[in-house]
């Protein structure tokens, strides 16, 4: 196992480089902690390389583990002092082994394409954690894929990805800058746009889910833009008790894609 003695070598830089400014179509992923990289692994994806703390070598743990495991396998594995371990991984508390590792991206048209089509449009989501959680909720409800619009964090960040607990490493995620775009692609290809509104929708568990759907979410407060909610099909709403005004963005979801998942089966 090689060793990485100086904060100038090149992969410090490299992971570095990746935690600042993410891989704009999730080509390459920054994996922080042993549950994202053996996410990695068991998807059988490729590793472009693989560092661990050196502490973390001389004792059995996970982290040590599975160093040895994938090095074994031919991947590029490398230790690194507990000093510059700290500069390359991008957390507070480093978590004792990260990695880089290679997604297939996909697009926006890509996922509208789909033959049974079950989208989440996320519009507006700012908050990376919120993003990533989004994510786990959508491969957990079964939705076959997510278009992360607008001003939304970037769903390729270390921050999302470590949200999206490894979904974001199954899931069809895909980045659009417009979101007039998306809409016009979701007419192209026949799809039925649900907007989720704060008022005034139908009940997820009354609306018609049947057939090609693109559920349409907006961001923390604000929500969906006038013109969006306008544009859609139909819109939805969760009841809720009257002292409670909103719930978190990856709650909402999770309501409505599981009222969704009932219907569609």
């Amino acid at each position: 196992m090689r060793r990485i003695a100086t904060r100038k070598d090149r992969i410090v830089v490299e992971y570095r480089a990746l935690a600042r400014q993410p891989d704009p179509a999730g080509a390459r992923l920054l994996l922080d902690g042993a549950h994202l990289i053996r996410e990695a692994h068991d998807t059988s994806l490729r590793f472009e390389s693989i560092v661990v703390a050196a502490s973390r070598l001389e004792s059995d743990n996970e982290e040590r583990a599975l160093a040895e495991l994938l090095e074994q396998q031919g991947a590029d594995v490398a230790r690194a002092s507990d000093q510059v371990f700290a500069v390359i991984s991008p957390v507070r508390t480093p978590t004792g082994i990260v990695a880089i590792a290679h997604r297939h991206p996909t697009t926006a048209d890509a996922i509208l394409e789909q033959a049974r089509l079950f989208a989440l449009v996320v519009v507006d989501v700012q908050d990376p954690g919120n993003v990533g959680s989004l994510m786990r909720v959508a491969e957990a409800g079964g939705v076959t894929g997510m278009i992360v619009a607008g001003e939304s964090a970037n769903p390729f960040s270390w921050k999302a990805v470590r949200g999206s607990m490894g979904s974001v490493l199954r899931l069809p995620v895909a980045r659009a800058a417009s979101i007039d775009a998306v809409m016009r692609d979701i007419r192209r290809t026949h799809t039925k746009a649900i907007a989720a509104v704060p008022r005034g929708g139908w009940d997820p568990d009354a609306s018609d889910w049947a057939g090609r759907v693109a559920l349409l979410l907006g961001g923390e407060g604000p929500g969906l833009s006038a013109d969006v909610v306008a544009w859609a099909d139909e819109r939805v709403t969760i009841p809720m008790e009257p002292a409670v005004e909103s719930l978190n963005v990856a709650a909402s979801a999770a309501i409505i894609i599981y009222a969704a998942r009932r219907a569609r089966r």
